[in-house]
């Protein structure tokens, strides 16, 4: 069903001019870089589906080489993720050549095997900042890592990270486990002096995709937003930053006060994939975004140099060619559709197929809420089990029901958690 060709009463943020692809600036100032798909987690929602090393990794010597290309682009920043980082015994040297190329350099860490001598010596390296994925609290956490005693070791690690000269963060996926328990998981990250809090929707790729009730349904964003709204505001109130990622959003009331920079409201302005972000894979594969499948492989360092990858008007730029044009459904003739773009790409080509069209959409959910109406995303075709891969739902668009909307599932409660796993 279409958009409508008139804001929502009391959520018209203007739009904003958008310029054209060639007049942008083209320069990756970010980059998210797997190290390696080893990891010591076992995770029911991640999209590369880690745990074993590939036997395809780039070596030591082609790693470095890559952080001499990436400086000569022009990056600016430069995140190291997993599986886990510090599986790769040269992790830290990596660490180093990044930052003695001039760019930043940070990780993310599940934190089960980071030790005070590991953290010591990636400090030393340079290492300027740390998020650590924290999924709810212990029970659900531990379900959701898949090894008991991952949150503890998470938890620890904060209260390890305070001795160190390091930015510390906390990463949360949302989910229909992790919502609820998103207040009280405040407060404990509040206790340990957290400062930063991203929160993201867990994404229907990987072995996320291969659990469709894990993922939220578009209308109970109508629970969400007051929720991080509230959240925001004590966050705050305590001296820590809640960032949204860029698949929460776009538009709605709370629009302009979750998505800030330096302490000013801002708006959505549609997907940086392939324009002023970067991905590369473990095996040195080039795409526009970490998260995305390998429908949007810009092609591979081995192959050729990172400079021509980047140049190239292919899959990596889908972002910069893409025009109003491109939407269909609801995005198509949404009165944000030139800015927002239709949200993130990548949860939206996890879910339907291909991008252009975003039921996770807060404005959206809004909508249909006030034609008394409702979308509800239903799995129709099973992920084939590989790296990055995806299933396929349907996008039903059906009558409100007369009681109260579905919620997810109470604090602790064991009967979903059954029913997923």
């Amino acid at each position: 069903m279409g958009g409508r060709e008139e804001p929502v009463a009391g959520v018209d943020l203007p739009r904003r001019f958008v310029l054209p692809a060639d007049q942008r600036e083209r320069v990756p100032v970010g980059v998210v870089w797997e190290l390696t798909s080893a990891c010591d987690l076992g995770c029911k929602h991640c999209g590369s589906r880690a745990g074993r090393k590939l036997r395809s990794e780039l070596s030591t010597a082609e790693c470095l080489d890559l952080v001499d290309q990436l400086a000569a682009l022009g990056v600016r920043d430069v995140g190291l993720i997993g599986g886990e980082t510090y599986l790769r015994r040269d992790w830290v040297t990596i660490i180093r050549a990044i930052r003695q190329a001039g760019m930043d350099c940070s990780l993310q860490t599940g934190g089960r095997g980071m030790t005070d001598a590991r953290l010591e010596e990636a400090v030393a390296a340079g290492l300027q900042g740390m998020g650590v994925s924290i999924d709810g609290l212990a029970p659900t956490h531990d379900y959701l890592r898949g090894v008991e005693g991952s949150f503890a070791a998470a938890e620890d690690l904060l209260v390890r990270l305070k001795r160190f000269d390091v930015t510390v963060g906390v990463n949360t996926q949302i989910n229909r486990l992790s919502m609820p328990e998103l207040p009280v998981l405040l407060d404990l990250l509040a206790a340990n002096s957290v400062r930063n809090w991203q929160l993201a929707l867990t994404v229907a790729m990987g072995n996320a995709a291969d659990r469709p009730d894990l993922i939220l349904q578009p209308y109970e964003l109508l629970d969400l937003f007051p929720m991080l709204s509230n959240l925001h505001t004590k966050a705050k109130a305590m001296g820590m930053v809640l960032q949204p990622s860029n698949n929460i959003g776009y538009f709605g009331p709370y629009e302009a006060q979750l998505r800030y920079v330096n302490d000013m409201p801002v708006h959505w302005a549609g997907c940086a994939a392939g324009d002023t972000v970067l991905g590369i894979e473990a095996d040195g594969t080039i795409k526009g975004c970490p998260g995305f499948s390998r429908d949007y492989v810009g092609g591979n360092v081995r192959d050729e140099p990172l400079k021509e990858i980047w140049a190239r008007p292919d899959a990596l730029a889908f972002v910069r060619r893409s025009t109003v044009d491109d939407l269909w459904g609801f995005c198509r003739s949404c009165y944000y559709a030139e800015t927002c773009m239709s949200g993130c790409t990548w949860t939206s080509h996890s879910l339907l197929g291909r991008p252009g069209n975003n039921p996770l959409c807060h404005y959206r959910a809004i909508d249909f809420d006030r034609r008394g109406l409702r979308e509800r995303v239903v799995p129709v075709q099973r992920a084939p089990g590989e790296r990055f891969d995806y299933g396929r739902f349907d996008l039903i668009v059906e009558p409100k029901p007369p009681a109260l909307p579905e919620r997810p599932a109470a604090v602790g409660d064991r009967r979903l958690r059954d029913r997923l796993f």
